[in-house]
């Protein structure tokens, strides 16, 4: 068993290096990750879909060779899930768990293959789940989950040199997040300026690499080419591809990045990157970490003069990166010189609670509203939810208490009119958790693009309001969203507002108004969506 810490300056071992069976114990901890993950789900779980997680839902009941803004990885899974298990909030979000399990266990192989340490390898795994960004999103099923899993088991097999089987992972995570596309480019770059290693891109191993790393854009591709390329466009739309220079883009992507890894990580991240750049050591080790993350980072750097874009794009650059920023930190606590290792302790030892406390408020969210609660003002009629500017898992609670008011409201549509109504919704990301959570699961729809609203999946699936009214004309539906004058056309009769107020704790969490729209005549300038 490899047990050497192959780092620069190896000063005295710390609690976690000196783990007596680490390879087992790093195991372990990744199989109770997982289970307590699992329980958390099954008794425990208190938040709602998302309403990513819900569009993704709806998505996997039209299973599809790809979808508007993503390809069909995620769906899939999903599918796969509830076919087993029905559609339950636990089911849609098992493949999330299973994701992270296999997420670990690959970070646990980077670093042992980087630095031959399976101790080090440990101290990867064990700090790891108090990284916010590792641990908390473990039991939400996002594009994310499966997409770093595959970048870091492509990593895995890339650092071995098994190419075909990279490459076979990368086009999976090309079905999961198109920059997955960027994986055959890092190891290229990883091949060309590594002396040694040039040769292999005239061999065909790496071509091989690159070959089936295309294949996931196949099924992409041929369904874009059916639908107008709307992905594309799409994509194009969220990189400002139609915008100019923004000057507060740059600022609000790195401060996004700091803030979502509590800071101290995305310092380590940047000392590890210059600590360990290749130019100025000769490890082709850690080499390939190096250039299978900072290359990620820098288009997403690029990118942001020009769109602020999510603070989750630049996501993969982190898991080649932890490995590094965890043999940074461990060089640091185990410096020679006792004040600059008491120094390090102090911030790793304030960093660690610090994770596990933010990773524990997202999924026990009620522990720390009355924090939040009495950090805003008092709930008015014009701003009922002032809580959402702080608590960011607002968005995961009270549709259920939604789904029952619209519930309500379709009994008294089918006592009265002996059909059912239709359900939709002003924006996107309602339509989803209308469907998963209304009895039932029924169809919902969106009227976002006659509203302003970018486009969506909802828009391509038929027949829908927009593009086909004519077979929903006298229809009567159940709404959610605001009224404007281009609705008030479209209906002969818009009732009065029912008005949602969710709470969680006593405190309000969300707020909706829902009505019944009656007599559906169609819009009559049609879709004139704000963008893709």
């Amino acid at each position: 068993m490899a047990t050497t810490l192959a780092l620069p300056r190896p000063g005295r071992a710390t609690g976690l290096l000196r783990t007596p069976v680490p390879r087992p114990a790093a195991h372990t901890l990744i199989a109770l990750f997982a289970v307590t993950n699992v329980l958390y789900l099954l008794v425990a779980c208190p938040l709602d879909l998302a309403p990513d997680e819900a569009h993704y839902w709806d998505w996997s009941r039209r299973l599809d060779w790809s979808y508007y803004s993503k390809g069909p990885l995620v769906a899939w899974l999903i599918r796969a899930s509830c076919a087993v298990l029905g559609d339950t909030m636990p089911a849609v979000r098992l493949p999330a768990v299973l994701c992270n399990a296999l997420l670990l266990l690959a970070l646990h192989r980077l670093t042992t293959r980087a630095f031959r340490s399976d101790r080090l390898a440990l101290a990867a795994v064990a700090l790891a789940l108090t990284v916010p960004p590792l641990a908390a999103p473990a039991v939400l099923m996002t594009i994310d989950g499966p997409y770093l899993c595959c970048w870091a088991w492509a990593c895995v097999f890339a650092q071995r040199r098994a190419w075909a089987a990279a490459g076979l992972v990368a086009a999976a995570g090309v079905l999961a997040k198109y920059t997955m596309l960027l994986f055959p480019v890092c190891v290229g770059l990883y091949l060309l300026t590594d002396r040694r290693r040039r040769g292999l891109l005239a061999r065909p191993g790496y071509w091989v690499l690159c070959g089936l790393t295309a294949l996931g854009l196949v099924p992409i591709a041929v369904w874009n080419a059916a639908h107008d390329w709307v992905s594309a466009r799409h994509v194009a739309a969220l990189a400002g591809a139609d915008g100019g220079f923004d000057p507060l883009a740059l600022p609000h992507f790195l401060a996004g990045q700091f803030g979502l890894l509590i800071g101290y990580w995305f310092l380590a991240w940047a000392a590890a990157v210059w600590h360990f750049r290749p130019w100025n050591r000769n490890d082709p080790r850690t080499a390939f970490l190096w250039w299978m993350s900072v290359p990620v980072f820098a288009v997403f750097l690029l990118a942001a003069v020009k769109s602020k874009g999510e603070a989750n794009w630049p996501a993969a650059a982190y898991v080649p990166g932890a490995v590094l920023a965890v043999a940074w930190v461990v060089r640091q606590v185990s410096d020679p010189d006792p004040r600059h290792r008491r120094l390090a302790c102090f911030f790793l030892a304030a960093a660690v609670p610090l994770g596990v406390v933010v990773t524990l408020a997202a999924r026990y969210a009620g522990l720390v509203r009355p924090l939040y609660a009495e950090a805003v003002p008092a709930p008015t009629a014009g701003n009922p939810v002032p809580i959402r500017k702080l608590d960011l898992t607002s968005r995961l609670h009270g549709w259920r208490s939604l789904a029952a008011v619209v519930d309500g409201l379709r009994e008294q549509v089918r006592a009265e009119e002996g059909r059912e109504p239709v359900l939709a919704a002003m924006t996107w990301t309602i339509p989803g958790e209308l469907a998963f959570y209304c009895r039932g699961h029924p169809t919902a729809y969106t009227f976002g693009p006659a509203l302003a609203d970018r486009h969506s999946q909802y828009d391509l699936w038929r027949p829908n309001p927009l593009a086909d009214a004519q077979v929903f004309r006298g229809r009567t539906f159940v709404y959610v969203g605001d009224i404007t004058p281009e609705l008030q056309q479209a209906f002969d009769r818009a009732e009065p507002p029912v008005e949602v107020i969710a709470s969680d704790g006593g405190t309000p969490v969300a707020d909706w108004r829902v009505r019944v729209l009656r007599g559906f005549r169609g819009f009559p300038d049609g879709p004139r969506g704000a963008g893709y």
